[in-house]
């Protein structure tokens, strides 16, 4: 009988921003029109390993293409991006005889006829959606966006892969979480050619659409979210929900006792690794503010003391505003939690019930997410230097897809377990203790602290 035995880790010294570098914490002010560096630590390097293709014998005829320069042999060109990697390939015709002066081309036979079939406009679009998670408006609106920061030229050699399949591969690969074999089995595609896709278009994902999409709401549009949480909870000046999540991710080679989680470990049985997002949404579950990649052994109010979000606040930047969180966050001027003290009188318990449905929308707003997108769901193969990058874009496609309004796929299905841990310090402000007291007292004077009591 095998017997599971929980791992201990080496205890991780304290979290210091030169070692862990990768992360990425997000704040846009549009009242200042003034995009943050994204990279406050370190450059996010997209980690391309140089692509060194053999170059064929004259006389080895297979098993792969050859292809003469000039002409091309094929009515369907190889691609610029194209590699040897992948699959086994299927039978292939004999290569043309080379006419003086012509060179051989080494191009392995790939199919794309599942990239065909889906680009078709006479697809469903209730397929395309299931595919994609978007509606094939929303895909021609990212391709429209993103067509100038990704395309390529095409060359004497090669043409290049069009728009469309660069930013199909993306989306889909984020969609399911499928592995890069197979992304390069849909596409047609070598698997480097893939991995390389993919972060391009991410990296075009964080550098056009961020700055346009997941900003923190101007002074009208923070009032217009004020009063709508206001008619959900009764509590007034709320800007925003808050909540941490944790990303499975393969052990890393440096650091892999601080993104060791303990907690999830015990959960599933199984040795787990994971990376942060804590995000802040509207009432929409639209993100304002993100904040990437910190290691998993972090608790939830250590991550947000690192955000950019912590340090514009402190300055002042929320002034008689307030952003909601779960217990695991601390009570601030700015950050309002529930009672977590026992022995709740029924103006504390009024107060967390009206909290709770503040933090749904939250919660809410990671269940989609993580529905949506698989790759979240499941250990990815990007490194772990490219995972801001990589899950930024997550978050505003997300974002796209709440703001034009697209339907979850009824088939997706998703449970959010997420561990709070009570920080040891809960209570950071005095002020901030009258002011959540005054807020439940109203709430339960005025008759609008819940059912739970009534």
């Amino acid at each position: 009988m095998t017997t599971y035995q929980t791992p201990t880790p080496v205890p991780a010294a304290s979290f210091d921003d030169d070692l862990f570098s990768y992360y990425y914490s997000f704040f846009h002010d549009p009242a200042t029109a003034i995009l943050p560096d994204p990279q406050p630590h370190s450059a996010l390097p997209l980690a391309m390993e140089s692509n060194v293709k053999k170059r064929p014998r004259a006389d080895d005829l297979s098993p792969s293409r050859l292809v003469a320069m000039k002409p091309f042999a094929s009515s369907s060109p190889p691609h610029a991006d194209d590699d040897a990697a992948g699959e086994e390939p299927q039978a292939a015709p004999p290569p043309p005889p080379l006419q003086p002066g012509q060179r051989r081309l080494w191009v392995k036979d790939r199919s794309r006829d599942w990239w065909d079939r889906y680009n078709h406009p006479d697809l469903p679009d209730d397929e395309f959606r299931r595919a994609f998670r978007m509606s094939r408006a929303t895909f021609d609106f990212l391709c429209e966006e993103l067509g100038s920061a990704v395309a390529k030229e095409d060359t004497a050699l090669r043409s290049a892969i069009p728009v469309r399949q660069r930013v199909a591969v993306c989306v889909w690969r984020l969609a399911t979480g499928e592995p890069l074999r197979l992304v390069s089995r849909r596409f047609g595609l070598g698997i480097s050619t893939c991995h390389k896709l993919i972060l391009e278009v991410c990296t075009a994902i964080r550098n056009v659409l961020m700055p346009r999409s997941l900003l923190w709401p101007g002074p009208s549009d923070a009032a217009a979210g004020a009063a709508r949480f206001e008619g959900i909870s009764g509590i007034p000046n709320v800007v925003g929900a808050m909540y941490t999540t944790h990303i499975p991710i393969i052990a890393p080679k440096i650091g892999i006792a601080a993104y060791f989680n303990r907690r999830h470990t015990e959960r599933n049985q199984k040795t787990s690794y994971t990376v942060t997002i804590q995000g802040v949404v509207d009432p929409d579950g639209v993100f304002t503010d993100i904040c990437i990649g910190w290691p998993g052994s972090m608790p939830d109010d250590q991550v947000l003391e690192k955000s950019a979000l912590y340090q514009r606040a402190n300055s002042g930047f929320l002034n008689h505003q307030w952003i909601v969180g779960g217990a695991s966050y601390p009570l601030l001027d700015w950050v309002l939690v529930p009672y977590a003290q026992k022995n709740l009188t029924w103006a504390h318990h009024s107060f967390n019930e009206k909290i709770g449905e503040v933090q749904r929308v939250a919660k809410e707003a990671f269940t989609k997410l993580k529905a949506r997108w698989g790759c979240l769901q499941k250990r990815t193969e990007v490194k772990l230097q490219d995972l801001p990058v990589f899950l930024g874009a997550c978050c505003v496609l997300h974002n796209i897809c709440e703001m034009r309004k697209e339907e979850m796929v009824p088939e997706l299905r998703f449970e959010l377990v997420d561990d709070e841990m009570v920080p040891e310090n809960s209570l950071q402000s005095m002020s901030a203790v009258q002011a959540r007291d005054s807020i439940a007292h109203n709430l339960l004077h005025h008759g609008l602290g819940g059912t739970a009591f009534l």
